[in-house]
């Protein structure tokens, strides 16, 4: 669906590139309010694609956007994977061949979308998203941005496209950290939220529990010293994701990994783009 209404969006000959960018900025928002995110993607794109850096309100609402278009389908698929696994366990049941012939192809076109979704953001980074960066702090957020979605690849790849997803993740996490534990106070929501996604790659895809806590706990360790400093909407921001740290910590080190895994996927920290 996403790539169709993007082919179909220029085949009708729609023309948001054209209007000023306050205008696409302003149709992001309605967009957003009117949970058209398929369509909110799109004209984000065109706002990228002017050639300029992004603002912060700009940037939060290509967030935004790519969240909620990828959001459901991550969703759909872990439920699709459970529903292929409780069906290969009906050995007795004499539709069990079909049923899952009809559950792979499903997830198959799930996938697929997940896919376009992933490369269609990481090609917007690459190519746009970060030259054009001239702030330490939006470098930092397209970097994680990187990093979440080669890690949302690596989340339902297996074998050598999976290591591969799981390599570039790492290597933009690490490109975002260097940056923000020089450039950024450690109560910035860019650089906790950096933290905590970090954390669940190292948790959820490496499979590391141990420096999965390390991380979060240094991370909240480190902010909850200077919150008294923030203004009012930086500390609701920071203090969202400590609370998310937090739980990500209690979970890791209460519950037993390998039996557990996969579990707090809802609260893995990706929604705090939108408050980045």
């Amino acid at each position: 669906f996403f790539l169709e209404h993007a082919r179909k969006r220029r085949t009708l000959g729609m023309s948001e590139a054209k209007r000023p960018r306050d205008d696409l900025v302003y149709l992001a928002k309605v967009q957003e309010q009117t949970e058209r995110y398929d369509e909110m993607v799109e004209n984000m794109k065109d706002i990228v694609h002017i050639g300029q850096e992004l603002s912060v309100d700009e940037r939060n609402l290509l967030s935004v956007a790519y969240k909620n278009v990828i959001g459901p389908r991550r969703a759909a698929w872990r439920i699709i994977t459970s529903l292929a696994d409780r069906e290969a366990a009906k050995v007795d049941d004499p539709e069990q061949e079909k049923h899952l012939r009809f559950i792979h192809e499903f997830r198959d076109s799930i996938e697929n979308e997940l896919t376009n979704i992933c490369t269609d953001i990481l090609h917007l980074c690459d190519d746009h998203l970060i030259p054009a960066c001239t702030v330490q702090d939006a470098k930092v957020f397209f970097y994680k941005m990187k990093g979440d979605y080669q890690r949302y690849l690596a989340e339902f790849s297996s074998g050598d496209k999976r290591k591969e997803a799981s390599d570039r993740a790492l290597k933009s996490y690490k490109s975002a950290s260097e940056i923000a534990f020089v450039d950024l106070p450690s109560t910035s929501p860019i650089r906790l939220g950096l933290a905590l996604n970090f954390s669940v790659f190292y948790y959820e895809i490496l499979g590391d529990v141990g420096q999965a806590c390390q991380m979060a706990k240094a991370a909240f360790d480190d902010a909850i010293q200077d919150l008294d400093g923030l203004s009012e909407e930086s500390y609701k921001d920071s203090t969202l994701i400590l609370q998310l740290l937090r739980d990500n910590l209690t979970l890791w080190t209460t519950e037993n990994p390998p039996e557990n895994e996969g579990e707090g996927e809802e609260d893995d920290g990706t929604r705090v783009e939108e408050t980045s």
